[in-house]
């Protein structure tokens, strides 16, 4: 259940066991079924399994449900995990969906400019590129300053670093780009 939460996505079962190594075959596959948590279907030769929304809300309730008898020092550890998960997701206000979520379609610069235009007002305006991460969903720290770097190229976007240094929280410094010696903490994207 926690390999297909952590891909959020249908998997089959080589594609699971090439990703995670486990299969649901037979007896624990019909298990998850009857019980709901998980939608199977045969395509070609083999199943593929997707969570159901009952199968999301087990995995919420597992974030809190404590380490199960002998579960070992990898599964102690694991529930350790999810706990701070739990944790960190309540802090934040958010779910798993906003964690755990599919491959977006379109290129990543396509997904600035998207989460960009969601969150400026109207198009110019000054974001910080600490909620245009947060909006990115787990998008890779390196891939995103990649894009940066191309969108920066085009005369309409622009990245600056933000003149009240003294406001700035340590998220926002985490969240900052450095290009030609300064850190930007800012993006704008002005109309098409």
């Amino acid at each position: 259940m926690l390999a297909l939460l952590g891909e959020a996505r249908e998997l089959s079962n080589p594609e699971l066991y090439r990703l995670h190594g486990l299969r649901l075959d037979g007896k624990e596959r019909r298990y998850l079924n009857d019980l709901g948590l998980v939608e199977s279907r045969k395509v070609g030769r083999s199943f593929v399994h997707e969570l159901t929304d009952r199968g999301w809300r087990w995995c919420a309730d597992e974030l809190t449900a404590g380490r199960p008898p002998r579960a070992g020092s990898l599964g102690n550890a694991l529930y350790a995990v999810l706990a701070g998960l739990s944790r960190h997701l309540e802090r934040a206000e958010r779910g798993l969906a906003d964690l755990f979520h599919p491959e977006e379609a379109g290129t990543l610069d396509d997904r600035i400019r998207a989460a960009y235009d969601e969150l400026a007002k109207e198009p110019g305006d000054w974001i910080s590129l600490t909620a245009l991460r947060r909006d990115l969903n787990g998008a890779s720290r390196t891939k995103v300053d990649e894009a940066l770097r191309r969108l920066n190229q085009d005369p309409k976007v622009n990245l600056a670093p933000d003149d009240d240094q003294r406001s700035l929280t340590q998220a926002d410094r985490d969240a900052a780009l450095r290009i030609g010696g300064e850190n930007n903490h800012l993006l704008s994207i002005g109309p098409a």
